[in-house]
């Protein structure tokens, strides 16, 4: 938990968004509190004027649109949950 912390202590929004996305790649226990932390910073990173371009590829190997998602708190499975739902 302090590692989460210590994450959440980065005051650089980029910065920040960049190393808690590299975390949940390694620490899948902690994803939750992550996603929840990334979506914050992410939302920041729009507050300052920042693309969702901009944003995805501070977080890297995702998508403008994968960027506007987590944003709005979006999750795979969530995702995958509204597509069955809307092809009913």
């Amino acid at each position: 938990m302090e590692a989460i912390e210590a994450l959440e202590a980065i005051e650089d929004d980029a910065h920040c968004t960049a190393e808690v996305s590299a975390a949940l790649k390694d620490w899948p226990q902690y994803q939750k509190r992550l996603r929840e932390l990334r979506q914050r910073r992410v939302q920041a990173l729009r507050g300052q004027g920042k693309s969702w371009k901009e944003i995805a590829s501070i977080i890297g190997g995702i998508t403008p649109a994968r960027a506007q998602q987590i944003g709005q708190g979006l999750s795979g499975a969530v995702r995958r949950k509204q597509n069955v739902k809307t092809s009913e």
